[in-house]
């Protein structure tokens, strides 16, 4: 059994990370790590887990490693900065859920993140996520960052287009929505059920800090080029999941909508949690968030729209589940020689 801890045993995210070890045939989980909920259980903390593991909120310390081959801090970027120091070399593995150590830039990473000071040199040794297009390299990483959920959903739209067909696309609009588990268990006014509810809000309608994750992902991974990436993200009243809808402009005759739904299916044949669809193959259009919620699918559609002269690529997630805990395991199964279905083969909720 891989023994597993998870920092941030109190949020969404951990608490998304806890249900799916507890069902992982091949990981035990031996840590709960917190600061302002120290002492409870994990009864306590997440009414939907009614398991007992026997554990309780400890504080993070170096003398954890004893316990765990693998930690997962789902904590906020600033906490993460301060943890990986001191379990870096400590741990066999060592997995981030925030965005401390994505951008590896100095710079662009202070204009995202200007609160999130980090060590020098730590932030070169850390291993993008992203498991379909970096799953050798993950099976020798000690330090893993994983993509955060838009980042996730873009990137996967983006690389049969990018990596895949080489092309050199002129620029890329991306509009996000995305439900409110997206901004976490952090008290704020607009987050209020009675703002909420049945809002369309637009939160970063001119810029959004996953997109430089994005722009810096195909910057290093070369094949074809990106002239220009911007993004506008909303909250919407959902609770869970996530549409990314990428409007690219790139020059290409190949780019009907036969060959491109071809070169898609080519580029994830091998890639169990991207499922390539047409817009118009069920009994709603998809991909749609609701089609996807519970599980570790990212659902893509690809389509030519003659009269924009673009293409639009569509992609939809749970973004707690493929966007942060699910791919989290996906990446530690890579990481430890797992299959990489191993303990994520639940079908979504539909509907939920």
């Amino acid at each position: 059994m891989i023994r597993i801890g998870v920092a941030g045993a109190s949020g969404l995210a951990g608490g998304e990370l806890i249900r799916l070890i507890m069902q992982h045939p091949e990981l035990e989980l031996t840590f709960l790590g917190g600061s302002r909920t120290v002492g409870r259980r994990l009864v306590d903390l997440h009414p939907g887990l009614r398991h007992d593991p026997g554990l309780v909120v400890e504080p993070v310390t170096p003398r954890l490693a004893e316990r765990c081959d693998v930690m997962v801090l789902a904590t906020p970027a600033e906490v993460s900065a301060a943890l990986a120091p001191v379990l870096a070399e400590r741990l066999p593995c060592l997995v981030d859920l925030s965005g401390a150590f994505r951008i590896t830039c100095s710079d662009v990473h202070k204009r995202w993140y200007p609160s999130v000071d980090r060590p020098d040199g730590l932030v070169e040794r850390f291993t993008y996520g992203v498991p379909e297009l970096l799953g050798d390299e993950l099976a020798e990483a000690r330090l893993i960052s994983l993509p955060g959920c838009y980042a996730t959903a873009i990137t996967l739209a983006l690389a049969p287009l990018v990596l895949g067909s080489g092309l050199r696309v002129d620029s890329v609009l991306v509009d996000g929505k995305s439900g409110s588990s997206g901004g976490g268990l952090r008290p704020r006014t607009a987050d209020l059920h009675p703002y909420r509810s049945g809002a369309i809000t637009p939160y970063a309608p001119t810029g959004h800090r996953h997109a430089a994750e994005v722009g810096q992902f195909f910057a290093r991974r070369r094949a074809g080029s990106i002239g220009s990436l911007a993004m506008s993200a909303y909250g919407v009243s959902n609770v869970r999941g996530l549409l990314a809808s990428c409007y690219v402009q790139a020059r290409g005759d190949q780019l009907d909508d036969r060959s491109l739904h071809r070169a898609y299916l080519r580029f994830y044949r091998q890639q169990p949690f991207v499922r390539v669809r047409r817009h118009a193959e069920t009994l709603i259009p998809v991909p749609d968030p609701q089609a996807v919620l519970g599980s570790n699918f990212c659902d893509l559609a690809v389509m030519r729209d003659d009269e924009g002269d673009r293409v639009v690529v569509l992609a939809a997630l749970d973004n707690l589940v493929k966007g942060a805990a699910g791919q989290a395991v996906q990446a530690i199964n890579r990481r430890f020689g797992l299959p990489e279905e191993c303990g994520l083969g639940m079908q979504p909720v539909v509907p939920a």
